[in-house]
């Protein structure tokens, strides 16, 4: 099943048990998917790895909308946004901690002969492309700063 199946099989699910967080962040799941089934050149299903971008935006999106409303002191539509990550969650992979990710670029770095700072364009590059789907590049790129300064 992929999971622009499962997300509409677990819509119809969270409907029927009214729960309505889930619909809220499901809804916003299928949404996206939506959008990007019916752009150009898609005949009409999204591949799972366009939906794990498509999720990672938008969790992303959420974090951010998160960090904006706690600091402007609204609690209320940051625990909103902070539902809806949890639901999208769900459907990503488990992220990295910061040390595995440390001990990844530490391979990295060897692997590439890295050792100055000079390299971080090229390790970030390949570690960019290696970990999208499992850490957050901000997060990548603070860690890879601190071991190559």
């Amino acid at each position: 099943m992929s999971l622009q199946d499962q997300i509409n099989a677990d819509v119809i699910t969270a409907m029927k048990a009214k729960d309505e967080v889930s619909v809220r962040g499901l809804r916003a799941l299928k949404s996206a998917l939506l959008l990007a089934a019916t752009s150009g050149g898609t005949n009409g299903k999204v591949s799972d790895d366009e939906a794990l971008k498509i999720f990672q935006k938008l969790a992303k999106q959420r974090r951010e909308s998160i960090e904006i409303f706690k600091n402007s002191n609204r609690i209320d539509l940051a625990t909103v946004e902070e539902e809806e990550l949890q639901i999208i969650e769900k459907y990503l992979p488990k992220q990295l901690g910061n040390d595995e990710i440390k001990a990844f670029l530490l391979e990295l770095i060897k692997e590439l002969n890295a050792s100055s700072a000079a390299d971080f364009g090229r390790v970030m590059g390949v570690a960019t492309k290696r970990l999208s789907s499992v850490a957050d590049g901000k997060v990548v790129s603070a860690i890879l700063k601190e071991i190559l300064a």
